[in-house]
């Protein structure tokens, strides 16, 4: 058997090392344009910012490797033009000499890779304007630096990449300035956290332009749409990827709804003896199961090897992607996976919403706040989404998070969780405990959490309510909602009498613990629509300034 794979990048190679692993009779061959294989992508910013020194470290793996370890023949700087699938014939170009080869398989692996997304920018083509996808890119970007030493330079997106190269171009002392035209930063967040991240950023010296397009690049000037101009020797376009589907659509293999390469479970295409995997395919979302285009390093590694199982008579399937991802800007880490609010009221759920604020470990060992958004189902309890920034014990909540999620957990099975506890690693109710329990108490113990958008609205909309700090009075004097009358906790009781039982009543403290306390002697005195807002004081403040 001939298994031919074009693409030697994440999911090639897994494909055909898999492939190898289970068959060594079969040839196996790559073709791959480009002439750098199996490499770390998401180290890129890091050698570009120096903190990783070698870029062989990055790219630890060459043909030879691959043909000693696993009698695997890669090609590099061989293009495939076509492919002849009724004949399973492939006519591959040598882009050293530029002759005409023709190739056979029996089965035939597409892991064509994405490519980044330019943007209609007058100017884009400029030499002082950069994409951030492949190795190539990133040697052009660190010999720019290094010959041109720019001061200043401005990037245009703020997903995972662009943040990543904004906090390396920073250490190395230049001014960063982040254009953005979302009304936010990080689209995968939801507003309320992204909040977090944008503030981080500002404190940290980085202009950020929300809600900004970029029209042209004249020289060393970026010109945003409403002929704002910022300074930039260097600039960066970070704003998403597409996948390399040219190839298969010529062969009529058919995309998805996300515009990358149909495949099922079994990475198959809709010919047979064809397979996809990797960026320029289509996944599905455990949570909805429909299609959805995350493109990562490691659903990439995954896929490949299911697709290198498969060819080899494996019976391996993919079992679908949360679009879990995580970074670091400035020591911040910021983590989500599952659906957004936004995306699961667009899939039709009715969700709870809670915002934990709580220190990864006790504060006598040193622990910092990290905030939580837990997002789940009304209907059923299952979680559906979970967002996190802080700056210690992030990974470890967010791959609780994504087990539990992945295995249909409801919220209320997040407090049974028999979590690790000592203090050095966290407190006695993990925050994955404590969100559970937020999230559970909201849906089915009557206590109602409300948002701070949400509250906003009411105040707004000239409806009675009644709202209540129940912090000290020193707290509520230093900085309170407006409308809001201080009964602290500890003499609620004996205030109880000058409170309307009927009214729409919402409590709150500092992060939402004292606020429940208060909002529970309410509900057991009676008081008919009590709410606490979702993250305290400190959440409504940091959303509604």
């Amino acid at each position: 058997m001939r298994i031919v794979i074009i693409g030697a990048v994440a999911a090639g190679t897994s494909a055909a090392a898999k492939a190898r692993r289970n068959d060594e009779t079969a040839e196996i061959v790559i073709y791959e344009r480009d002439s750098y294989i199996s490499y770390s992508g998401c180290g890129m910013p890091y050698y570009i910012g120096g903190e990783v020194e070698n870029a062989r470290e990055l790219t630890p793996r060459n043909s030879a490797f691959f043909k000693s370890k696993y009698n695997v023949d890669i090609l590099t700087g061989h293009e495939v033009l076509s492919i002849d699938a009724k004949n399973k014939i492939l006519e591959i170009r040598n882009l050293s000499t530029g002759e005409i080869l023709k190739d056979s398989y029996d089965k035939l692996v597409i892991a064509t890779g994405a490519s980044a997304v330019l943007p209609p920018i007058q100017g884009v083509e400029a030499d002082n304007v950069f994409t951030l996808r492949n190795i190539g890119d990133m040697n052009r970007i660190k010999a720019y630096l290094n010959e041109h030493a720019p001061k200043k330079a401005v990037i245009i997106g703020t997903g995972f990449i662009g943040l990543e190269v904004c906090e390396n171009l920073k250490g190395l002392g230049i001014d960063v300035t982040l254009v953005e035209r979302l009304p936010q930063v990080t689209p995968g967040l939801d507003s309320d956290m992204a909040v977090y991240v944008e503030d981080h950023l500002r404190k940290n010296g980085i202009p950020v332009l929300t809600g900004a397009s970029v029209t042209r690049i004249e020289g060393n000037r970026v010109i945003l749409e409403d002929e704002r101009e910022i300074e930039a020797d260097f600039v960066l376009v970070s704003t998403g990827v597409k996948p390399n589907t040219d190839l298969a659509v010529r062969a009529g293999i058919e995309l998805g709804i996300t515009k990358a390469i149909q495949v099922n479970e079994k990475m198959m295409t809709n010919i047979e003896d064809i397979y996809a995997c990797g960026d320029c395919a289509e996944q599905y979302h455990v949570v909805t199961g429909k299609p959805v285009y995350r493109p990562m390093g490691s659903t990439a590694n995954k896929t490949g090897r299911i697709a290198g199982d498969v060819v080899t008579g494996g019976d391996l399937a993919f079992r679908g992607i949360l679009g879990t991802g995580i970074f670091q800007i400035f020591g911040m880490t910021v983590a989500l996976t599952g659906l957004s609010e936004r995306e699961a009221q667009k899939e039709g759920y009715e969700v709870e919403v809670c915002h934990n604020i709580k220190p990864n470990k006790p504060e006598y060992m040193g622990g910092q706040e990290m905030v939580i958004k837990g997002i789940a189902d009304r209907a059923t309890g299952r979680m559906l989404g979970v967002q996190i920034v802080g700056f210690e014990g992030v990974d470890k909540r967010i791959d609780v998070f994504v087990t539990a999620i992945t295995f249909k957990a409801k919220a209320e099975d997040l407090f049974h969780l028999d979590l690790a506890y000592a203090p050095p690693f966290s407190t006695t109710k993990d925050p994955v405990m404590y969100t559970g329990m937020i999230l559970d108490n909201a849906m089915s113990q009557g206590r109602k959490l409300i948002t701070a958008d949400k509250l906003a609205a009411l105040i707004e909309s000239g409806e009675g309510y009644q709202l209540i700090d129940a912090r000290v009075s020193a707290q509520y004097e230093k900085d309170h909602i407006e409308t809001a009358v201080n009964l602290p906790h500890g003499e609620l009781r004996e205030q109880l009498k000058d409170l309307n039982p009927e009214a729409v009543t919402i409590t709150y403290c500092n992060k939402g613990v004292t606020g429940n306390a208060a909002q529970n002697i309410l509900l057991n005195h009676g008081f008919q629509e009590v709410y606490n807002i979702s993250g305290g004081h400190k959440q409504f403040r940091k959303v509604r300034k």
